[in-house]
């Protein structure tokens, strides 16, 4: 899609990480390291999300930067650069979604939650999900466990919106830009992820029965 110079000006003028990246193709080495230090934990948490490994949710959040680095001399404005940027982590994840499953070495780490931090999207997805407070006491790594087995009942495609949504706080739109798709294709993605994530938590909300693990 043609990008127009008004469209590029507009970003630029809107979105001080966009003006950050023009710098890196003006090969700014610590326009570069700036904007890996306000990007590099998120995307590692979120590839650690989608992925379930820490350790190759590193390896793919400095994949992206990679290819952030070797496509900045034709880097030209047309959205918000996280947009633009979790649009590069998007087709990353699902390349490597694809290799592992050709591979048939996918493997899902249960225990590492090291780096998450205190604002976890999951717990707020656990809110969201069960539409009210649990009326039993949950502890809070459990419920974290929990969440990140009702997670794996989605597709790749749900997982990643869910994720965008929750943990990046993106609008439709720029989600629906970083997944290659329509908003109303997103709204539709959201609404049934959400209801599926419901269906997945509410056993456990109820009960305590986990969501069976993959």
């Amino acid at each position: 899609m043609s990008i127009t110079e008004s469209t590029a000006k507009r970003y630029e003028l809107q979105d001080p990480d966009v003006r950050l990246m023009l710098e890196v193709r003006d090969d700014s080495a610590a326009a570069f390291e700036e904007l890996m230090l306000r990007y590099q934990n998120r995307l590692i948490n979120l590839m650690h999300h989608l992925m379930g490994r820490r350790d190759q949710a590193e390896d793919l959040a400095q994949e992206v930067f990679l290819r952030v680095y070797r496509s900045r001399k034709s880097y030209k404005p047309g959205s918000k650069f996280s947009t633009w940027l979790y649009t590069i982590a998007n087709n990353v994840a699902s390349n490597a979604r694809r290799s592992m499953a050709r591979r048939k070495e996918i493997q899902v780490d249960g225990g590492d939650d090291a780096g998450m931090g205190p604002a976890n999207p999951l717990d707020r997805i656990a809110k969201a999900a069960s539409g009210q407070m649990p009326t039993r006491v949950i502890d809070r790594a459990e419920m974290g466990e929990v969440v990140r087995l009702a997670m794996e009942t989605l597709n790749d495609r749900q997982r990643m919106a869910v994720l965008l949504s929750k943990f990046e706080e993106m609008s439709y739109a720029d989600i629906a830009v970083t997944m290659g798709m329509s908003v109303e294709a997103i709204k539709s993605l959201l609404s049934r992820a959400r209801a599926n994530l419901k269906i997945a938590l509410e056993p456990y909300l109820e009960q305590g029965a986990r969501p069976p693990s993959e």
